[in-house]
């Protein structure tokens, strides 16, 4: 019951995302289009200190015109492999540099539009090296204990999907 793709045609080829058109036939025989966003995947990160508090970063995005409290994450970079990329993104996004990472989670937050894949991770026996955040970031980072990270997802005040998932795959929540 899957789709065979007729025609494709780029609209937008950007630096992180493409956007693509593709004509798809349907298992009925009809034909549609479909927009994708085409996107390299990226890696996330649940970064726990020895005391338990995990380590987040705040940073405006533009999209949706706010701050965002979030996970450290980062998109591959060409040939990347998830776990080099969370390292990677770790040390830049948080100054921290992880002696364990174990694989959470992989998922595709909007499969409907997007190629996207995320897999989350998480860092534990960490140790303070320095951000080297990129040159258009500006992250503040904000290291939270459990109970007040419980009481930010209850009452809605996280709203980044990595990061409840990321939360979610680490605590049990109920």
């Amino acid at each position: 019951m899957d789709e065979k793709t007729i025609k494709t045609r780029y609209v937008y080829k950007g630096k992180i995302l493409n956007l693509r058109l593709d004509n798809v036939l349907l298992p009925d025989g009809r034909e549609t289009p479909r927009e994708i966003v085409e996107h390299p995947g990226a890696a996330a990160i649940v970064p726990f200190l020895p005391d338990g508090r995990i380590i987040f970063v705040k940073q405006y995005r533009k999209p949706v015109e706010s701050f965002v409290l979030e996970i450290p994450a980062g998109t591959f970079k060409p040939g990347e492999a998830p776990s080099r990329c969370a390292r990677r993104e770790l040390e830049e996004e948080t100054g921290y540099r992880a002696e364990k990472m174990v694989k959470l989670l992989e998922y595709f937050p909007s499969p409907g539009y997007s190629s996207e894949r995320i897999t989350i991770f998480k860092a534990t026996g960490l140790t303070k090296t320095g951000m080297r955040a990129e040159q258009d970031e500006f992250i503040h980072a904000r290291k939270i204990n459990r109970p007040i990270i419980i009481s930010l997802l209850r009452q809605g005040k996280i709203k980044d999907g990595k990061t409840i998932a990321g939360l979610l795959a680490v605590f049990d929540i109920t």
